[in-house]
C-alpha cells in the first residue's frame, strides 16, 4: 500500500516563515533572505516526510500566503487593479504580487485594496477569494508549481506529487464581479491552462498529480456535476500517462459518490474520519482501475489515532480491492494541525501520550501499514494509549455534567423582546446616531509581547506586570477619548489570544508551547486543547473591565469570546458530542457575563466569529448544529437585565443561508466584516429585515493600508441603503491586535470623521 500526505504545515515548527514574511514586509530583511528561509523550510518538510516512509510526497502545498491565491497566480486570473504591480515584475516578484493581492498595496503613489478573504470550508483557515469577470481570460502565469516539483525531484528518492486546487473547486471558491453570469461558465477558458500545466509537469517527470476537489463533499450547485464530468474527461484525454489523484475531504461523498467514481482519474481520496460509513457504499461502486486513498488519520485534530478503528477500514478496503489499489493517508492536509509534538516539553506526560501533531501523524500513517502486516508491538502500544485516555479520571466531572443537563429553554431567553430592550438601552447610554466603537483588541506591540514573556519567565512580579498593563490600558483609553470614539474598549493587553486567554482560566483545558496553526497569511493561532469537562471557577475578565471603566466616563465594553468560537478554535475532545462541550462553555461564559454586569459594565460583547465557520458542509446537517450553537450563545448572554446591551461580532462569513439563526441569537448589536465585500453582506440582513442593531465594518484591519474618510463615509452611506440609520454602528471589520499604532490611530480618526459626516447628513435630512 502506498502511503502519502495531502499537504504539510507551511509555517515551520517554530513559525520561521511567519517571522520571515513579517520581517520582509517591515523591510528588516530582503527578498533573498525570505526566499532562502522558504527554500530551507520546503526541503526540511520534504526530507521529514521521506524519512517517515511516505511514498508520495506533496510539493506546491507550500505557500507564502495562501494556496488558493497561488492558484489564481498560476492561471493568471489577476484583477486589473494589480496591473501596475505586474508591470514592475521582475522588480516585484510573484511573492510581492501575491502579498499586494492579499494585503493591499499603498506605496509609490498606488492605493490598491486587497482581495476578499473568507473561511476555507468549516476550518479557521482563510483563503483569498478569486475574482472573476464575465470576460475573464486565463493564461499560465506563475512558475511556482514547476519550480517546486523540480526542486523536490532533484532532492528526493521518493516520488514528488504536485498539488493543485482542482479546476472546478477553484471556480466554485471564487466570486463573480459582474452580473449576469456564473463562474462555472468560465471552465472552457480555464481548463486549457490546467491541461497545459499538467502536461508540463508530466514532461518534467511527474508521475502523480493531486487535484484537490473538496466541493465533491458538498451539496453541489446547479451545473457543477456536468462541470466535473467535462473537466476530467478533458484532463484524461490530454494528459495520458499522468496519474491523477482527486482528493475530497471534510465530509463524505454521499450523493456525489457516483460522480466522483466516474471521473476517469487514477485514484480517489476520501475522508474516513468525518464519514467512515461511506466506505461500505463506495467500495462496490469503484471502477476496476480506480485506486482508493483512505483518509484514516485525522488531519483536523490532535488526538492519537485509534489503530483498531483505522485498521478495520483498511482491511475492509483491502479485502475488496487488494493492497495494490489501496493507499493510506491523513484525512486532509496536515495544514490544520501543529507541526511537532516533540517540542511540547512542558506538557505533562499523560496528556502528551494522548496526542499526535503533524510529524507524529506521518508516523501513524507508516505504522498503520506495519500493523496491518503484523507488527503486534505497535498495535499493543497504541491500544494501551487509547485505553488509558478513556479511563483517565481527569476527563469527567459529574457536577459539570449535571448542570449542563439542567439547562432549560428559559435559560436561553432575555427578559424582554429587543424593541423594549433597545428603548431602555438608548435611555441608559444616550449614544448619538452612528455610534463609533472598535471590536475589542488594540495593537499587541513588541513591548506588550515582551512584557508578557518577561512575566511568564518570572522576570517580573505580578504587581509590576499589572502596573505596566494598567499603564497601557490608561493610554489606550486616553487615545480613544481623544479620537472621539463613543463606546470604548480596554485594549486586551493582558490577553495572548482571544481563545487561549479564556482557556487558561477555565477547567478542562490544556495548552501547548508550539502548537501553532496557520489562520491566514502570516497569522498563526495556538488553539487550546479541550480534554475534559469545562467549568469556570473564578472571574476571568472582571478585574480589567472594572479597572478600564474606572478610567473613563464613557461606556466601556466588557469583552468575551463566545462558546461556539471557543469550541471551534480549540482542539476539541472527540469522546462526547461537540454540542455537550459547547453547552458547558456557555454556562461558564454566562457566569462571567453576570459578574461583569454586577461590576457595573453595561455593554458586554460576546464574540462569535466562528459560528458560521462551524456550519456543517452538508445542508442536511445544519439545522441540528445551528440549534445547539444558537442555544449556546443565548445561554451565555441571557442572564442579564434588559438595560445591559449584549454585542456579538462575526467576521469573514456569508450570512444569507443562516440569517434566520443569526437573528435568533438575539444580540442587541452585531458587528460584521463588510469593507472588503463593499457592504455586500448587508443584503442578507436587509432582505430578512433584520430587526436588531448592526455595525458593518468600514475599515479592513487585515491590510496595512489606511482608508480615507471619504472611502469610509461612502461605505456608511451604502450601508444606509440597506439598514435603518438608527440601527447602524460604525466600527472596523475586526480587532486591531495585529496592526501597528500609527496606522490604527490614523484609520480610527478617519472612521470617526466619516461617522460625524454621515451623522450631520442625517440631521440635515431630518
Amino acid at each position: 500500500m502506498l502511503k502519502h500526505t495531502l499537504g504539510y504545515p507551511r509555517m515551520g515548527a517554530r513559525r520561521q516563515l511567519k517571522k520571515a514574511c513579517e520581517d520582509y514586509w517591515q523591510r528588516r530583511i530582503g527578498r533573498q533572505e525570505l526566499f532562502v528561509t522558504a527554500q530551507r523550510l520546503q526541503e526540511e518538510q520534504w526530507r521529514l516526510q521521506e524519512a517517515a516512509g511516505m511514498d508520495l510526497i506533496p510539493c506546491n502545498d507550500f505557500s507564502f500566503y495562501d494556496h488558493v491565491l497561488d492558484t489564481t497566480l498560476l492561471v493568471g486570473a489577476i484583477p486589473d487593479r494589480y496591473a501596475p504591480v505586474v508591470t514592475d515584475l521582475p522588480q516585484n516578484t510573484e511573492a510581492d504580487l501575491a502579498f499586494a493581492m492579499a494585503r493591499g498595496y499603498q506605496e509609490h503613489g498606488l492605493d490598491l485594496t486587497a482581495m476578499e478573504m473568507t473561511k476555507w470550508f468549516d476550518t479557521n483557515y482563510h483563503y483569498i477569494v478569486p475574482e472573476f469577470r464575465a470576460n475573464q481570460q486565463f493564461r499560465l502565469f506563475s512558475n511556482k508549481v514547476f519550480n517546486a516539483f523540480d526542486a523536490a525531484r532533484h532532492m528526493l528518492n521518493a516520488t514528488p506529487k504536485p498539488v493543485l486546487v482542482g479546476p472546478v473547486s477553484y471556480l466554485l471558491l471564487g466570486k463573480e464581479k459582474d452580473p449576469g453570469f456564473h463562474r462555472l461558465e468560465l471552465l472552457p477558458r480555464l481548463l486549457p491552462v490546467y491541461i497545459e500545466a499538467l502536461q508540463r509537469l508530466h514532461n518534467m517527470g511527474a508521475k502523480w498529480v493531486q487535484l484537490d476537489e473538496p466541493f465533491l463533499a458538498t451539496d453541489l450547485p446547479a451545473g457543477a456535476a456536468d462541470a466535473y464530468r467535462y473537466a476530467y474527461t478533458e484532463i484524461a484525454k490530454h494528459c495520458k500517462g499522468l496519474r491523477t489523484m482527486v482528493t475530497t475531504y471534510f465530509e463524505g461523498l454521499r450523493d456525489n459518490m457516483s460522480l466522483a467514481t466516474s471521473l476517469g482519474v487514477c485514484c480517489l481520496h476520501v475522508d474516513l474520519v468525518r464519514d467512515p460509513g461511506q466506505l461500505g457504499d463506495l467500495l462496490p461502486m469503484l471502477p476496476e482501475k480506480l485506486s482508493l486513498s483512505l483518509g484514516v488519520v485525522d488531519g483536523r485534530n490532535i488526538w492519537k489515532n485509534d489503530y483498531g478503528r483505522s485498521l478495520g477500514l483498511i482491511r475492509q478496503a483491502v479485502d475488496t480491492l487488494g493492497e495494490d489499489r489501496v493507499m493510506i493517508a491523513p484525512s486532509c492536509s496536515l495544514l490544520h494541525t501543529p507541526t511537532d509534538l516533540e517540542l511540547e516539553t512542558a506538557l505533562d506526560e499523560e496528556l502528551r501520550s494522548w496526542m499526535a501533531f503533524a510529524r507524529q501523524k506521518l508516523q501513524e500513517v507508516a505504522e498503520l501499514e506495519q500493523v496491518f502486516h503484523g507488527d503486534t508491538g505497535l498495535w499493543e502500544k497504541n491500544n494501551a494509549a487509547i485505553a488509558a485516555r478513556a479511563a483517565s479520571s481527569r476527563i469527567h466531572k459529574p457536577s459539570v455534567k449535571a448542570r449542563t443537563a439542567a439547562i432549560t429553554e428559559r435559560d436561553a431567553q432575555r427578559t424582554s423582546a429587543f424593541p423594549q430592550r433597545q428603548s431602555l438601552q438608548q435611555q441608559r447610554f444616550r449614544l448619538p446616531m452612528y455610534p463609533t466603537t472598535t471590536i475589542g483588541s488594540f495593537p499587541q506591540t513588541t513591548d506588550i509581547r515582551s512584557l508578557r514573556a518577561a512575566f511568564k519567565k518570572g522576570n517580573l512580579t505580578a504587581e509590576q506586570y499589572d502596573a505596566a498593563l494598567e499603564s497601557a490600558t490608561r493610554e489606550a483609553i486616553r487615545l480613544q477619548e481623544d479620537i472621539g470614539l463613543d463606546v470604548l474598549v480596554h485594549g486586551e493587553f493582558e490577553r495572548n489570544d482571544m481563545v487561549e486567554y479564556f482557556g487558561e482560566k477555565l477547567e478542562g483545558f490544556a495548552f501547548t508551547q508550539h502548537g501553532w496553526v496557520q489562520s491566514y497569511g502570516s497569522r498563526c493561532v495556538k488553539p487550546p486543547v479541550i480534554y475534559g469537562d469545562v467549568s469556570r471557577e473564578r472571574d476571568m475578565t472582571v478585574r480589567w473591565s472594572e479597572f478600564a471603566q474606572s478610567c473613563t466616563a464613557l461606556p466601556m465594553k466588557g469583552m468575551l469570546t463566545g462558546p461556539v468560537t471557543i469550541l471551534q478554535w480549540s482542539f476539541v475532545r472527540d469522546d462526547q458530542p461537540r454540542s455537550e462541550t459547547a453547552a458547558q462553555i456557555a454556562l461558564a461564559i454566562r457566569d462571567e457575563v453576570v459578574a461583569l454586569e454586577a461590576a457595573g459594565i453595561g455593554i458586554i460583547q460576546i464574540d462569535e466569529p466562528a459560528i458560521r465557520e462551524g456550519l456543517p458542509i452538508r445542508c442536511a446537517d445544519r439545522e441540528a448544529y445551528l440549534g445547539w450553537a444558537v442555544s449556546a450563545f443565548r445561554v451565555s448572554a441571557s442572564g442579564v437585565k434588559d438595560e445591559t446591551q449584549i454585542h456579538t461580532h462575526m467576521c469573514y462569513s456569508d450570512f444569507n443561508d443562516i440569517i434566520r439563526h443569526i437573528a435568533a441569537m438575539d444580540a442587541d448589536v452585531i458587528t460584521i466584516e463588510t469593507s472588503r465585500s463593499q457592504m455586500e453582506l448587508l443584503e442578507a440582513f436587509a432582505d430578512y429585515r433584520y430587526p436588531n442593531e448592526i455595525g458593518p465594518g468600514v475599515y479592513d484591519i487585515h491590510s496595512p493600508r489606511v482608508p480615507g474618510t471619504a472611502e469610509m463615509e461612502a461605505l456608511l452611506l451604502k450601508a444606509a441603503e440597506y439598514l435603518p440609520a438608527r440601527n447602524i454602528w460604525v466600527n472596523p471589520d475586526c480587532g486591531l491586535k495585529t496592526r501597528k499604532w500609527p496606522e490604527t490611530e490614523a484609520a480610527l480618526r478617519n472612521m470617526v470623521s466619516a461617522a460625524k459626516a454621515v451623522r450631520a447628513g442625517v440631521k440635515e435630512t431630518v
